[in-house]
């Protein structure tokens, strides 16, 4: 019964593991890859947004 309660652990991770991977990959494109580039997109604009007036103070 040893082997039983040593190889126990490592295959509940392995299980844990693969069903990580398996929700990373599904949501990764889609929908889902829509609405994150335009929150992305629109994260940098305002970065650009506040970083121009005060890149040029002269103008």
């Amino acid at each position: 019964m040893d082997y039983v309660s040593a190889l126990l652990p490592p295959a509940v991770m392995a299980v844990f593991f693969v069903g990580v991977i398996r929700v990373i990959v599904k949501t990764q494109g889609g929908a889902n890859k829509a609405k994150e580039d335009a929150a992305v997109d629109a994260a940098l604009a305002r970065v650009e947004g506040s970083r121009r007036p005060s890149a040029n103070p002269d103008a």
